[in-house]
C-alpha cells in the first residue's frame, strides 16, 4: 500500500460472533472510525452484549490522523464495559507502548502482541467466552478475626 492510497478497515473472518476481528491498512481517518469500525462495533455489542477486539496494524498500517486517534479513544470510552478482552496486534514499537500506558484505562484485559504472534493472538482473543466469566465477590484464603477476640477481658 502506497503512502497516497486511502486507509480502510479490513474485517476478518472465521471468529466467533463476539469477536471483532478487524486489520488497519494504510493511514486511518476519522471517517474510516465512524463509517466502518464504530457502526461494526456497536451492532455486535447491541446484538451480543460484552464483545472481545482483535485489532491488527500490521506492515500495511501506515498510522493514524489526529481525528482517527480522537474517534478510537472516543469508541473506548463510549463502550468502556462493553469489551471483555482486547487484543492489538503489532510490531510498532509506540502502539505496543500505547497499549501497555493505555490499557488500565480500558474495562477489560488488554493484551499486546507481535506480528509473529497473531496466531497467539487469536487464540487468546477467542478463548474467552462470557459464560465463564467469574461471579463478582472477593475470594479469600485468611479469614480475619471477628473484632471480639481482640477485645480485652472486663474484670
Amino acid at each position: 500500500m502506497s503512502k497516497g492510497d486511502k486507509g480502510h478497515f479490513e474485517f476478518l473472518d472465521g471468529f466467533p460472533a463476539d469477536v471483532v476481528a478487524v486489520e488497519a491498512k494504510g493511514r486511518i481517518e476519522a471517517d474510516d472510525y465512524e463509517n466502518t469500525l464504530i457502526p461494526e462495533i456497536e451492532a455486535r455489542i447491541s446484538k451480543e452484549g460484552k464483545v472481545n477486539l482483535l485489532y491488527v496494524l500490521g506492515p500495511d498500517f501506515e498510522g493514524f490522523s489526529a481525528g482517527a486517534a480522537w474517534e478510537d479513544a472516543e469508541l473506548g470510552l463510549r463502550h468502556i464495559g462493553d469489551f471483555a478482552r482486547v487484543a492489538v496486534v503489532s510490531d510498532k514499537a509506540w502502539v505496543r507502548g500505547a497499549v501497555r500506558m493505555f490499557a488500565p484505562l480500558v474495562g477489560a484485559e488488554v493484551q499486546a502482541f507481535r506480528m509473529e504472534e497473531l496466531d497467539k493472538a487469536k487464540e487468546w482473543i477467542t478463548r474467552y467466552r462470557p459464560e465463564s466469566e467469574p461471579e463478582p465477590g472477593v475470594e479469600a484464603e485468611y479469614k480475619i478475626p471477628p473484632l471480639e477476640d481482640k477485645i480485652p477481658p472486663v474484670g
